[in-house]
């Protein structure tokens, strides 16, 4: 299935470590009426992956200004994502779910079913559900923080945001 942007996400549920590092069994459910960035990475322990969830972790606090709250997924474990926050990432601010079935991946069109992992997608998710912004690429290739910030910003924006809009600027109606 692959996600459309308008229609409702599909429904998601598993394991993650949350903030506390403690292990909690987390749904699409837990964020109904909220805003949300739903990310998908490819793996725990690799060399773009951190620089992103670190990069998450920094702009938290502006994207929960915006009534938002941020998941990160990859098909690893629980258990891995709990040993690579403790040695490598530090104290996380969000939750990182785990996909071990890769279902969650499949379900928004972001599994490389031969390479057996996620690409990276960003996905920007309103408070019924729905989908705003979708935004898909390679492995190798790194996300903008800062561009997932600007995209939730403008579909909470009512006005029509130009190209190149930024927060702050006028819209164009």
């Amino acid at each position: 299935m692959s996600v459309l942007v308008t229609q409702k996400v599909p429904h998601w549920q598993g394991t993650a470590v949350m903030p506390n590092g403690e292990f909690k069994e987390l749904s699409s459910d837990d964020y109904q009426g909220k805003w949300y960035i739903l990310f998908f990475y490819p793996l725990d322990f690799t060399f773009v992956c951190p620089t992103e969830i670190r990069g998450y972790n920094q702009q938290i606090n502006k994207i929960r200004k915006l009534g938002a709250e941020v998941v990160g997924v990859s098909i690893d474990s629980q258990y891995s994502h709990k040993a690579w926050i403790e040695s490598s990432l530090g104290k996380l601010e969000f939750p990182l779910l785990a996909d071990l079935t890769k279902q969650i991946s499949a379900d928004f069109g972001v599994l490389l079913e031969d390479k057996g992992i996620a690409a990276r997608g960003t996905f920007i998710i309103d408070p019924e559900g729905k989908l705003h912004a979708q935004i898909v690429t390679e492995p190798s290739t790194g996300r903008s923080i800062a561009e997932s910030v600007r995209l939730l910003e403008a579909a909470q924006n009512p006005g029509l945001t130009g190209c190149d809009w930024q927060p702050g600027q006028d819209t164009l109606g």
